[in-house]
């Protein structure tokens, strides 16, 4: 077993009981579900959870709404599917990230999706006006969205093409060419954070900050047609990403068809990704804390790691966002702000843990 599988199945600086596979997934299940409970009662409109019945019962019968009717349908509903699905997208994409490189540490942003997402939307907000300004007036707030999701995919083939050789993808070079082309796209950024004006600039910071904020029905479905799309195709590569941990040599022996994989792969994180990150904006640390915090329950197979790192993922977007809308009411903390401050902790313990396994 290779340095990287090994790490990948060990149970690191936290010790943790392991669950059979299914046990795990109706666990992750039962919490979703109060999660969602929880969090639908949540935020500077409170609704208390006795009431939440009451509220489901009167939709769509005809009479006019009540206050909590209309909050609930048309504010917390759709942000409430929108955490979850974005959340299912990026622990989905955290997993088969990890998969890939062989590395517990790998995260969605080393392909370059929300690297490119993020300078193509700072590229909209600060210049958009002068380079298409006849775009928003087509295309009105799906403007940002479109050009934020085409930013993403487009620095993702980028970096792809640049990992192509003779032999065909290797994920080294992948790496090496995500870390230098999204140093490029943070760079990009911070010109762009020069020439903005104080609107733009808050404008662009509020975005690379990440919210569920700005959801609705319309967004909500896009990201969770493309995150189901993920999901069913993604779910599929769990036995070749088995085989896979054991190094490429041995998976090719037992019959993986090893470049389709890598390529399905990151056609998939980076669908996913895109399409979360273009609607939400940056939420980082769900793709790498998610994933391993499956495997410390239920080890590595990815039969159960990928549907259990996208349920966990729901539920650590839906608490980060139910907290960040309800700790400085009636102001809203951003999103991003919150998942960093629980993974960078995390992530931190786990860069910990790898480098004592390796004295």
């Amino acid at each position: 077993m290779t340095q990287a599988a090994a790490v990948a199945s060990s149970p690191g600086p936290f010790r943790a009981r392991r669950l059979s596979g299914s046990a795990l997934l109706l666990w992750l299940a039962a919490v979703l579900i109060a999660t969602l409970l929880w969090a639908s009662g949540q935020g500077a409109y409170s609704l208390p959870l006795g009431a939440l019945p009451g509220v489901l019962m009167g939709m769509g019968n005809g009479a006019m709404q009540s206050g909590a009717e209309l909050v609930f349908f048309n504010i917390r509903l759709p942000r409430l599917v929108l955490g979850l699905v974005a959340g299912a997208g990026l622990g989905l994409a955290g997993a088969l990230m990890q998969g890939l490189f062989r590395n517990p540490l790998a995260d969605p942003g080393l392909i370059g999706v929300s690297g490119g997402a993020a300078l193509a939307a700072g590229v909209t907000i600060v210049l958009g006006s002068v380079w298409f300004p006849d775009l928003p007036r087509a295309m009105g707030s799906w403007t940002l969205v479109l050009m934020a999701f085409c930013g993403g995919l487009s620095v993702t083939v980028l970096i792809y093409l640049l990992s192509r050789g003779e032999g065909g993808t290797r994920v080294g070079m992948m790496l090496l060419a995500g870390i230098a082309v999204n140093a490029l796209a943070g760079a990009g950024l911070g010109l762009l954070n020069f020439l903005a004006t104080d609107e733009q600039l808050r404008n662009l910071q509020f975005w690379l900050l990440g919210s569920l904020g700005g959801a609705r029905w319309s967004a909500v479905a896009l990201v969770g047609v493309i995150t189901a799309f993920a999901g069913v195709v993604g779910l599929r590569l769990a036995r070749a990403l088995n085989a896979l941990a054991l190094g490429e040599a041995q998976a090719v022996l037992l019959g993986v068809p090893i470049e389709r994989v890598k390529q399905t792969a990151i056609v998939v994180t980076a669908l996913a990704v895109g399409a979360v990150t273009a609607t939400t904006g940056i939420i980082g640390f769900i793709g790498l804390v998610a994933p391993h915090m499956v495997r410390l329950l239920a080890g590595p197979d990815h039969r159960w790691v990928l549907p259990g790192s996208a349920l966990l993922g729901a539920v650590l977007v839906l608490l980060a966002d139910a907290v960040a809308r309800t700790i400085l009411q009636p102001a809203e903390l951003p999103l991003g702000v919150l998942t960093a401050l629980v993974g960078v902790p995390f992530f931190l313990a786990l860069l910990r843990g790898a480098a004592g396994r390796r004295l």
